[in-house]
């Protein structure tokens, strides 16, 4: 075989695998969306988050051991984004810009379904619900992702159980 040969041939494989990684992308979009908006309440963010989740997931290909698991990496990658710019936000917001915040902020409505209230969840509980239950993540797949333990995970997962109902109680009540 001429070196001319073996080159097309890693030429090839490189294609396929960034179409498949591509493709990959494509398939868990709105996971990971969904995800970084949980995390940081912001589309701009999320946005941010995501993208620098893509970057990084490919810049790190070589380090996904198991394909069949990618839907879990690339999360678990986005949610460390996700918090990285949590972090690095700062914590001072101006009252103009709270009353702003708050003006803009629909109420949520039921025919909207629950993802309003998960929104209202405390960020432990918001990552948990969200991937458990909008993604279909197992509560070991859950853990992984944003490394819990399964313990933690249940807790935060009946912990927000508990606050959607007291929501949707309110709710109700009014």
């Amino acid at each position: 075989m001429s070196v001319r040969t073996k080159k097309r041939k890693r030429v090839c494989r490189l294609k396929e695998r960034e179409q498949w990684f591509c493709d990959q992308v494509e398939r868990h979009k709105v996971a990971l969306y969904r995800l970084a908006r949980s995390i940081v309440h912001r589309d701009e963010d999320a946005e941010d988050a995501v993208a620098e989740a893509v970057c990084k997931a490919y810049a790190n290909l070589d380090g996904l051991r198991q394909p069949e698991r990618c839907k879990a990496w690339l999360l678990r990658i986005a949610a460390n984004e996700a918090y990285s710019i949590v972090k690095s936000r700062s914590r001072l917001v101006s009252l103009e810009d709270y009353g702003q915040a708050l003006a803009a902020r629909p109420e949520p409505r039921p025919e909207e379904g629950l993802w309003p209230l998960v929104q209202a969840l405390p960020d432990s509980q918001r990552a948990v619900v969200a991937l458990f239950y909008y993604d279909g993540f197992s509560v070991r797949e859950t853990a992984a992702v944003l490394g819990l333990t399964e313990g933690a995970v249940k807790t935060r997962l009946n912990r927000g159980r508990q606050a959607l109902k007291q929501m949707l109680e309110k709710e109700e009540a009014v």
